[in-house]
């Protein structure tokens, strides 16, 4: 992997984890020592996370990880709504019935995932990704496509919120599981309507969670 790919990887994940909250300076001379890499690698980096939204040049600070509020996650939500809503109609009228089936029966079955055993959730998200990932092959539209993968970028920094919530993260899979299987019935309104409130539900969740700290950035 080059220098510069995995000073993004690194970085990357930390802004999502929250490990770099949102305000945070990435220094040149810091970020560089921090992760091992020289600063033109590192600045290359910057300009793929300044690309993304994940960072933004301020005059007089430089690159800052930036800021995610209440009123922005909002507007995220929106254009949330409009995409994936679409996503999933189209998948239920283009996509494989088998495939999400098979999706619909492993969320039904993921509180399994979602034990003590896997405090971080990989298993849960590794099968919410892979919904997310059929959703995308099935609708047969690329710029859909690439406009959800945007998307998800920034809303993979809200994640972290839920992932100690036990009780929202079930609801989550018997909501990801309503979807899967109204996709797998080619029921394309039924599949938006439960992407919908999916989508309500998570804000909701996030609104009340959210840290104070950010809610006006």
């Amino acid at each position: 992997m080059k220098a510069s790919d995995r000073a993004y990887a690194s970085l990357r994940e930390d802004i999502v984890e929250w490990r770099l909250v949102p305000g945070t300076v990435l220094g040149e001379v810091e970020q560089s020592e921090r992760l091992g890499v020289s600063r033109t690698p590192l600045r290359e980096a910057l300009a793929r996370l300044t690309a993304d939204g994940l960072a933004t040049a301020q005059r007089g600070r430089g690159v800052v990880v930036s800021e995610l509020s209440l009123g922005q996650l909002g507007e995220l939500f929106e254009l949330r709504e409009a995409l994936e809503c679409k996503a999933a109609a189209l998948a239920a009228q283009r996509g494989d019935p088998a495939r999400f089936a098979d999706l619909r029966d492993r969320l039904a079955a993921a509180p399994a995932l979602l034990a003590d055993r896997d405090p971080q959730r990989q298993e849960y998200y590794a099968l919410a990704s892979e919904l997310d990932a059929a959703v995308d092959e099935a609708i047969l539209n690329t710029y859909l496509a690439q406009s959800l993968a945007g998307l998800r970028v920034h809303l993979a920094r809200v994640r972290r919120l839920a992932r100690d919530d036990a009780a929202r993260l079930r609801q989550a899979a018997v909501e990801h599981a309503t979807i899967a299987g109204a996709i797998a019935d080619r029921n394309a309104p039924l599949a938006s309507a439960a992407t919908a409130v999916h989508l309500s539900n998570s804000l909701q969740h996030i609104r009340t969670n959210y840290p104070k700290e950010a809610a006006h950035g």
